[in-house]
């Protein structure tokens, strides 16, 4: 066994593997950039190397500098995580000529199964199911019309090199296909330094479910079950689950067999996984595969109760699977929801920032502990305080909880989003909450466009529907009740002139037009040992009890003798004396005030907010890589303004309305902030 391991990579990943190194008596040395130097990753190592400047292509996508790291600090071996170099065959050959162990396939399999375009004949060869298409090398956008056309629309444009939703677009027309393949080869260049193209036909209402597989240098390879990941948005994967509600027996098996039966026709060594499109009625065609470990393997750890990681680090060091095909467990359900900086409400648009607070949910579990396999667990590599840059992909950590079953999981992934506390950058977390309360959802009736087709028209707050809106209304009484009583406590009051607290109240809903709802709230029977109160709005009457302190991000109690989580914000950018509450995905941010001062409220003048419709703003931090307009120039609705480029995706801005420009305000090559003008249209 190894005695020291290098990461080549960074965030969650990075923390994963030191976690489980750690556990086997493995000493780590993490790799960094300049924007990482103060990463979770760096100081959870027992080193750490500096590696570049902050974009990726000059620090972790740099094969040199890794391989000189190892040397450097005496690294056995390589984990390369997911990402970034870790389906590099030339990376991996080259770890491997140096005799260094690279902790994954051998550089022969990522040759064969990393390329798409390789990986599809292959897959024919081995009598895989596969989905009609041309698998080969595209040389102009042109002749990627003319092929589309010949395949017939639908179809998925994607990079050879690409995976994470990078370099892969769906067109349904000659404009999309043109399109698509010049973002898709531009991003594939960027990302991967390979541009390759190629085409196949999209499968209309698909399901995207992949096999876990696992080789050893024995010969023996086993498969680990199936992962349920259509749940996606722009083909990145939101919500990922194991196994899947749709499958039947006699489908996982046939997929199953399949899958090894391909890693078996290219060695395969280490954990690796085969993607498959399912049709609705279960039948199923080879995607691709990927030749590393995947983002949302802590759903298959929780339900086989195996270590991939470990298993990964022991397959490299020569040693034979601990297990058979038979003694493979599928036991309870997992889903996994990724924890996003982006902004649901602005159409997922990257956030960027400080993590002002990062309280994620406590961990009650960890895969590998069979004590502790029902539960929550938290994946992350960033930490309060810490940075969120604009250089990286914009996930910042994975929820995951395992239950009895289906319905057990989901209730605990609700009750977990409830508790996680992000401030100071936006995050997908109502989104998750939203989805994970949506009606097809909870009885598995989704495909891969679930998304497109419930929020075609974007994600807004009026998109979660509360189940009992007058308990948040209820809970900003109580809060806004226990924040008084702390003012009455003080000590040295004027004699006479002592704060009392009453017992009626208006709680007063903001929203981006000013004042919204009022709605009356009465509160009684406070208990300041205790922290109970009853709260009685709008005919209803909620008996709240709770230890939370003023401080505290979140509330934890009894409503009605039920528990509940939800967080609490007092004092927010635009308004200093609201408070706000969040609970399953539905947000509500109110002031709350005395039936006088509700009164004198109302008439205070409301100020609006300046007209910037003649602007096109950037709508996320990030770098503007290409002005397509001049000054003077007529531009159509619809059409290409600007493009920015942020947390590694192309970001095209367009114009909104009818238009001639007046002024171009921002240069190409320039960092913008969010809402900064970069162009300004004539009145």
């Amino acid at each position: 066994m190894f005695d020291k391991i290098l990461i080549a990579n960074r965030g969650e990943i990075a923390c994963r593997v030191i976690k489980t190194a750690r556990k086997m008596g493995i000493k780590t040395v993490a790799v960094y950039s300049d924007a990482d130097r103060d990463a979770r990753h760096v100081q959870l190592a027992d080193e750490a190397v500096h590696i570049g400047a902050a974009p990726s292509r000059d620090s972790y996508l740099r094969a040199d500098r890794i391989i000189e790291a190892c040397k450097r600090t005496g690294a056995q071996a390589v984990h390369p995580g997911y990402g970034f170099l870790s389906e590099n065959e030339a990376f991996a050959r080259q770890v491997e000529e140096e005799g260094i162990a690279f902790i994954g396939p051998k550089h022969h399999s990522i040759a064969a199964m990393g390329d798409k375009i390789a990986s599809k004949k292959l897959a024919k060869e081995a009598k895989v199911n596969t989905i009609p298409g041309w698998n080969d090398a595209i040389e102009s956008a042109e002749r990627a019309v003319e092929i589309a056309r010949d395949i017939g629309y639908p179809v998925m444009i994607k990079a050879s090199a690409g995976g994470g939703g990078k370099g892969l677009r769906v067109a349904w027309n000659d404009k999309e296909a043109l399109e698509g393949f010049t973002s898709c080869r531009n991003e594939a260049r960027n990302s991967f330094g390979d541009d390759r193209v190629f085409i196949e036909k999209f499968v209309e209402e698909p399901r995207h479910i992949e096999i876990q597989v696992l080789g050893d240098a024995h010969g023996n390879v086993v498969y680990l079950n199936e992962r349920e990941c259509s749940i996606q948005r722009r083909h990145q994967k939101v919500i990922e689950e194991a196994p899947s509600p749709f499958i039947s027996d006699e489908t996982r098996k046939a997929m199953g067999e399949q899958a090894v039966a391909l890693a078996k026709a290219v060695k395969y060594q280490s954990a690796g996984t085969v993607e498959f499109v399912v049709g609705k009625d279960q039948s199923f065609y080879f995607l691709e595969m990927n030749t590393r470990l995947q983002v949302e393997h802590p759903v298959t750890e929780c339900i086989t109760g195996l270590d991939l990681v470990e298993l990964m680090i022991r397959v490299a060091a020569g040693e034979k699977l601990p297990i058979t095909q038979a003694e493979v467990k599928r036991e309870g359900w997992a889903i996994e929801c990724r924890i996003n900086a982006e902004d649901p409400f602005r159409n997922f648009l990257p956030s960027t920032g400080r993590l002002v607070r990062f309280q994620p949910p406590r961990e009650s579990m960890w895969a590998a502990d069979p004590e502790h396999r029902f539960g929550v667990r938290v994946d992350t590599g960033v930490m309060e305080g810490g940075e969120i840059p604009m250089y990286y992909d914009s996930m910042i950590a994975k929820l995951i909880v395992h239950g009895s079953d289906r319905p057990d999981a989901i209730a605990k992934m609700r009750d977990a989003l409830n508790a996680f506390v992000i401030r100071g950058i936006s995050s997908n977390v109502p989104f998750q909450s939203a989805l994970l309360a949506h009606p097809d959802f909870v009885a598995g009736r989704f495909n891969t466009g679930f998304i497109a087709e419930h929020y075609a028209g974007g994600f807004r707050a009026e998109d979660v529907q509360h189940e009992d809106p007058d308990f948040l209304v209820a809970l900003v009484a109580y809060v806004n009740r226990r924040i008084l009583q702390r003012s009455a406590g003080i000590s040295g009051q004027m004699r006479g002139h002592e704060f009392r607290v009453g017992e009626d109240f208006v709680v007063v809903t903001l929203g981006e037009g000013g004042e919204g709802r009022r709605q009356p709230a009465r509160v009684t029977d406070f208990q300041a040992v205790s922290g109970s109160s009853v709260v009685e709005t709008n005919g209803r009457r909620y008996e709240i009890c709770s230890s939370w302190h003023l401080g505290g991000a979140r509330i934890r109690g009894t409503v009605d003798g039920q528990p509940f989580k939800a967080l609490v914000e007092r004092g927010l950018p635009k308004n200093p004396l609201a408070i706000a509450v969040s609970h399953n995905g539905t947000r509500l941010a109110a002031m709350v005030f005395t039936p006088r001062a509700a009164q004198l409220q109302a008439l205070m003048p409301y100020k609006a907010p300046p007209d910037m419709s003649r602007y096109v703003l950037s709508p996320m931090p990030g770098l503007l890589v290409d002005v397509a307009v001049q000054p003077g120039q007529k531009v159509q609705a619809g059409e290409r303004v600007a493009v920015i480029e942020a947390m590694k995706m192309e970001n095209v801005l367009f114009a909104s309305a009818d238009g001639v420009v007046a002024k171009v305000l921002a240069a190409k090559g320039e960092s913008l902030a969010v809402d900064q003008p970069i162009v300004e249209f004539e009145a």
